[in-house]
């Protein structure tokens, strides 16, 4: 994997966004290139070959016009055919050439695109829960699609036509040069002054595209949210609503496509004046230098073709301009994921959790989310013992799921340590680590695919028979033997063709899968009706046997057989004990539990 460190990028404000000059976007794109260094060689050759037909016809065509003015009796059939057949010769060369570089050429660019999307989703799996919690999966899903499209175009493109530019000016200046040098001289004047307006204009371009790049981003996040709720938009009838939501952006991103439009077409009016300059050098100059007779009619005729041929390629360039602003800003988007800080990573010399016993120890811990400037937990101290089953209880707010996502590790702490099997868990390289810890939450994942599949998540080298067995556990097999195609059955994006308790038993089966040593329940059950409450509970139960495990329960019922209940607020732990001893106290915990009996 390409990661190369950040030189000299600047910070958006208001935004973890950074923006690179060209030079450097090139720069950190080049070493995508270094695997297909021979395919991009033979391309650039490919490409030289491209352009000789171009230069030598119009020599062909002043050989012959020169011949048949001042030496028409060497002006034979022969002649002729000589030098068509030496025209038609190139002609091969010339599609052969183009070939290579329509197809190997593309190749190599689908090589280059796949590689940076294997880069970028690989430095998404490694980012921390932060850096979604502050970016939208639309913006993310466009840089990994869209951007990335058009960086195949550019990053194929790009050498070849820049390099048959440079081709073309350099031989072009060689010939003309010898035949008259102050012509040749006033003509090339002319495409330095075009190329400073060209990038004054380029980044005025860039700009647009990039503002456009993150329009289309932030339409896409609006699409997905609605699509993705969309049985809410329904049950409220916001339909309406949701659609302005959509107008707006929509023609936000109208308004920013016509700035674009606007920049191009004084981009490509400007080109047009060089190009007039340029004939009209030609046919002042050319004709002042005629009539004085310091260039031969044939000579002036070269001049006209090769004028055209350049303008031809500027034109080429112009046309390419498009693609390649779009080509630079997917190549910036892609490196503003790149960018992206891996704040939650394995330490070197990090060792591997082996077995362990399942000993958790916060000693005076303290936690606060960055973006927030927030603490959440105040000097904690808790301990607990391997194999114990310890419940957090309390009003939300107080830390319980903050304090149960350190242990894995989705967050680090901000003072203080805290330990597993005495052994700080940023010393744990981050596989074994959460390899060793089994999660069941109240929102459960499923992946789009099938319930055996979903399983097998757990432990993806297990056999068939072991996700039965696991599903057993669960409680989950006698349903799963209801649906139409068994284990094989697809049961949708996030298992929508599954309730709310089935989908639950299936995660549930999961972790049987994977026999973690630690197991954390965050409020497992309370988003389900009262029957699947209990089939769940039970599985919860068979789970955590033999265990260390942590419950987060609002349902205090569900955690009566804790062997400790601690109350967590925002001052830290009230409370501690058993369910008996806290309701003999007639503390925080009594108060809850009271009002949860009064409710139910």
């Amino acid at each position: 994997m390409l990661l190369i460190k950040r030189p000299d990028v600047r910070t958006l404000s208001g935004r973890d966004e950074r923006t690179y000059s060209t030079g450097i976007l090139i720069r950190r794109f080049s070493p995508y290139y270094r695997p297909y260094l021979s395919i991009l060689l033979k391309d650039l050759a490919c490409a030289a070959l491209t352009t000789v037909c171009e230069l030598v016809l119009p020599l062909i065509i002043r050989n012959i016009t020169d011949t048949g003015m001042n030496h028409f009796e060497l002006l034979t059939a022969q002649f002729i055919l000589r030098m068509a057949s030496l025209y038609a010769l190139l002609r091969v060369v010339d599609c052969l050439a183009n070939f290579y570089m329509a197809h190997t050429g593309h190749v190599m660019g689908a090589y280059v695109e796949t590689d940076m999307r294997r880069d970028a989703y690989a430095h998404l799996q490694a980012l921390s829960d932060r850096y979604y919690t502050n970016t939208k999966v639309g913006q993310i899903m466009g840089r990994l699609t869209n951007d990335l499209f058009d960086v195949t175009e550019f990053s194929h493109h790009c050498p070849e036509e820049f390099f048959i530019a440079f081709v073309k000016a350099m031989i072009s200046f060689l010939i003309l040069v010898r035949i008259n040098v102050p012509l040749t001289l006033i003509l090339f004047a002319i495409i330095p002054v075009m190329l400073v307006v060209c990038v004054r204009l380029n980044r005025w371009q860039r700009s647009a595209f990039r503002r456009q790049r993150v329009q289309i981003g932030e339409l896409n996040a609006r699409i997905e949210d609605s699509l993705l709720g969309q049985r809410v938009v329904k049950a409220f009838a916001n339909e309406k609503m949701e659609m302005k939501k959509f107008e707006k952006d929509n023609s936000k991103f109208l308004s920013i496509k016509k700035d674009t439009y606007w920049y191009m077409g004084i981009f490509k009016a400007a080109t047009l004046i060089f190009e007039g300059l340029m004939y009209l050098t030609v046919i002042l100059a050319g004709g002042i230098f005629l009539l004085h007779r310091k260039i031969a009619p044939a000579d002036l005729v070269l001049y006209v073709l090769y004028v055209n041929m350049l303008i031809a390629t500027i034109r080429r360039i112009v046309e390419f301009t498009e693609q390649f602003q779009r080509g630079m800003t997917g190549i910036e988007r892609f490196l503003q994921i790149m960018d992206a800080d891996i704040e939650i990573f394995s330490h070197d010399g990090a060792r591997e959790m082996k077995k362990p016993k399942g000993n958790i120890r916060f000693e005076d811990v303290s936690f606060e989310y960055e973006d927030e400037h927030k603490r959440v937990l105040h000097h904690l101290n808790l301990e607990i013992s391997p194999g114990e089953a310890v419940a957090l209880v309390g009003p939300s707010g107080g830390g319980k799921t903050t304090l149960c996502n350190l242990i894995p590790r989705f967050y680090d702490i901000s003072a203080g340590c805290l330990t597993i099997d005495g052994v700080p868990v940023s010393e744990y390289t981050l596989e074994s680590l959460r390899r060793n810890i089994g999660i069941v939450q109240q929102d459960v994942y499923l992946f789009s695919g099938t319930v055996a599949e979903n399983i097998l998540y757990g432990r993806p080298e297990a056999s068939r028979e072991e996700v039965i067995e696991a599903a057993k556990k669960a409680g989950a097999d006698a349903f799963i033997s209801t649906l139409p195609d068994g284990y094989d059955t697809y049961i949708g994006e996030r298992g929508v063709k599954l309730s709310g308790g089935q989908k639950q038993r299936i995660s549930i089966a999961r972790v049987f899968l994977k026999d973690p040593a630690i197991l954390i329940l965050d409020e497992a059950t309370s988003a389900l009706d009262n029957e699947s409450e209990f089939a769940v509970a039970q599985a919860l139960r068979d789970l955590a046997r033999g265990r260390t495990s942590i419950t987060v329960a609002h349902r205090l019922s569900t955690i009566r057989g804790a062997d400790r209940i601690f109350v967590l607020t925002e001052n830290g732990i009230e409370e501690q004990g058993t369910h008996q001893q806290l309701l003999a106290n007639k503390g925080m915990y009594y108060r809850l539990y009271q009002l949860a009996q009064q409710m139910t």
